[in-house]
């Protein structure tokens, strides 16, 4: 039986409508997909909307459409809605969900909605806010109750904001997906299922899917017998197509996820994509009848502390940009791979190819390349000092002290025996800046906390004080859930360190607040390039987009006008922060910089983005 006889006919439970028939607007037979009865092709390109300054998400979506797509794709980050557990989910300003969607019908455009609620997309946690799934017995991405029953009460909000912008409604959403590439990470068909029931009972009646990776080991494990299965690929979509012809018999072939571009490490290169091969890749697709969703149409950024993490043997957060050589960059110009992949949705919907509105091919203002000095405040080891603390026998992690995202410091009082010792940290996640007596000790990494770092013995005690940096929650495996903090304990060579107090510092705090912190007592004197809190200022006489980059810094977190812009990091590959116009403002607009390594005197606003030394695709990678 085909999906088409399953699912052009549902009968949900819509809320206060009582039990009603109704016809989503897409459906298919004979591997052959359908508007509304008509043949019909998905060309989409994904837009995420908690990446994007939503002053420029008219501009960013126009910016879509003109590349001939009929669709915009877009996941929904509940950690974005719902940082802490006291507050409701918040559907209003940047987190106007509802807005964006509206913004994209208006434009002409079809809507595809991936609520999760795991959404990988190199977000922090996957999408997850902590609070949510720090229950130690919770099993994640199951059919547990636990889990089911943290995220039903997400569903209730957010399907209630989705549901009345359905196709059915006149709305713009014309397919909603369950979970996400779940055949990568378990085999839970009953939590699928339960993904499925939950969209279904709150109103949910658009055509759903599942995505998973273009192979039979991720349909193996990520789709239902009775759902449209769509892939996930930066290559091989037709060799794909020959899968799904024998797996799916009578599903059209959509690679919702069409990685033509990827995202950065802290570390690594920049990663990029020639824009003839990756569109070449695209037509392989239309030749086969497919359908395509461009992951990322348009990038964006992770602003404040959105980044994520992967983990292979060790932490790997990725950076502030979200760039990932996507056809509109991330300061909204059009790219070669822009014009490129136009010409292949053009000629796949037999339109004639016409020129881009001369609104859109205009580079982006910026203000004039400037510098301004940043100065010195105060030392970083005596702001984490400050505040109240919360005392414990061992050391406690994030999730114990209620802390999502930002730095935890630790201090405890422990003898040094008299010759060289090893000062350990077990189960350390994710970064430590160590002090002996107020004394720079050492980094220690989640790879060699373990191993520990050497210091001069005195035989008396000692004040130790460990400043943890939580770099980005994992997105994506099985070592996603994973906590942050010291998670086990910090040994002396072989003897542990008991009695512990823990400040947690959260970085997401208005950036006043963090400035007022009680640092009355100064206990350190600082170097001209030390660690800690620096500000400066310039002027703007028109908002313009600039980009900022921090020569002779080293780690560490900025904001602009008390807004995070996000992390920067030596290390590259990316040296310049993205700065939309709307967060400028005429006249005096204040930087404020906390360095974790050393600082430097200067910030710069340049004219064009740097993101660092091109390499390799990941298609190419895996190649």
């Amino acid at each position: 039986m085909s999906t088409l006889e399953t699912s052009q006919e549902v009968t949900p439970q819509a809320p206060g409508t009582g039990l009603e028939t109704v016809n989503p607007a897409l459906s298919y037979a004979d591997r052959v997909l359908y508007k509304n009865g008509q043949p019909h092709r998905i060309l989409a390109g994904a837009i995420h909307y908690f990446r994007v300054h939503p002053d420029q998400w008219q501009d960013r979506i126009d910016r879509l459409a003109a590349m001939g797509v009929n669709t915009l794709d877009t996941y929904v980050a509940w950690n974005f809605h719902q940082p802490r557990k006291d507050a409701a989910p918040d559907f209003t300003g940047w987190r106007d969900l509802g807005r964006f969607i509206t913004l994209a019908g208006n434009a002409g455009l079809d809507v595809i909605v991936r609520p999760g609620p795991y959404i990988c997309a190199e977000w922090d946690n996957g999408g997850f806010p902590q609070w949510a799934i720090s229950d130690p017995n919770m099993v994640l991405r199951s059919s547990d109750p636990l889990f089911t029953g943290a995220v039903e009460k997400w569903f209730d909000s957010l399907i209630a904001v989705i549901e009345p912008l359905q196709a059915c409604h006149g709305g713009p959403v014309v397919a909603v997906q369950i979970e996400n590439e779940y055949g990568s990470y378990g085999d839970d068909k009953e939590y699928l299922r339960w993904n499925k029931l939950a969209l279904e009972e709150r109103g949910i009646t658009e055509i759903q899917f599942t995505a998973d990776g273009g192979s039979d080991y991720y349909l193996d494990g990520g789709a239902l017998p009775d759902t449209w299965a769509t892939a996930t690929l930066g290559s091989g979509g037709d060799v794909a197509d020959t899968v799904w012809e024998r797996r799916r018999p009578g599903e059209p072939f959509f690679n919702v996820e069409f990685w033509n571009g990827w995202f950065d490490h802290w570390g690594e290169n920049h990663h990029t994509r020639d824009a003839a091969e990756a569109s070449g890749e695209v037509a392989k697709i239309m030749d086969v009848d497919g359908s395509v969703c461009l992951y990322m149409a348009h990038g964006g950024t992770n602003f404040g502390l959105g980044s994520g993490a992967n983990w292979v043997a060790g932490i790997q957060p990725t950076i502030t940009s979200y760039d990932s050589d996507a056809p509109i960059a991330e300061d909204g110009r059009l790219t070669d791979k822009f014009h490129a992949m136009r010409e292949v949705f053009f000629k796949a919907s037999g339109r004639e190819l016409t020129p881009v509105p001369e609104a859109l091919t205009a580079t982006p203002a910026v203000l004039p390349a400037a510098s301004f000095e940043l100065k010195r405040g105060n030392g970083l080891l005596d702001f984490v000092r400050a505040g109240e603390a919360v005392k414990s026998v061992k050391p406690l992690s994030f999730e114990k002290l209620g802390l999502d995202r930002g730095m935890v410091h630790y201090s405890a009082n422990a003898v040094l025996p008299n010759r060289e010792a090893t000062i350990k940290i077990l189960g350390m996640h994710d970064r430590a800046y160590v002090w002996v007596d107020g004394n720079y000790a050492g980094l220690l990494t989640d790879t060699d906390a373990a191993a520990g770092l050497k210091y001069p013995g005195t035989g008396e005690s000692v004040k130790l004080d460990i400043l943890v940096e939580n770099q980005g929650r994992i997105n994506y495996g099985s070592e996603f859930g994973q906590g942050k903090g010291i998670l086990e304990g910090v040994l002396i060579d072989y003897r542990l360190v008991f009695h512990w107090e823990q400040r947690a510092i959260d970085l997401e705090l208005p950036v006043e607040e963090l400035l007022e912190r009680d640092a009355a007592t100064v206990t350190t004197e600082l170097a001209e390039d030390a660690a800690g809190f620096y500000q400066g200022s310039f002027e703007v006489a028109e908002l313009a987009d600039t980009h900022l980059a921090l020569p002779g810094f080293g780690k560490g977190f900025v904001w602009l006008n008390g807004f995070m812009l996000g992390r920067f990091w030596e290390i590259g590959p990316q040296v310049t922060l993205y700065v939309p116009a709307p967060l400028l403002q005429a006249g005096t607009n204040v930087v404020t910089v906390l360095e974790l390594e050393h600082g430097g005197t200067t910030g710069e606003l340049r004219t064009v983005p740097e993101l660092g030394s091109t390499g390799k695709t990941h298609v190419e990678d895996l190649g």
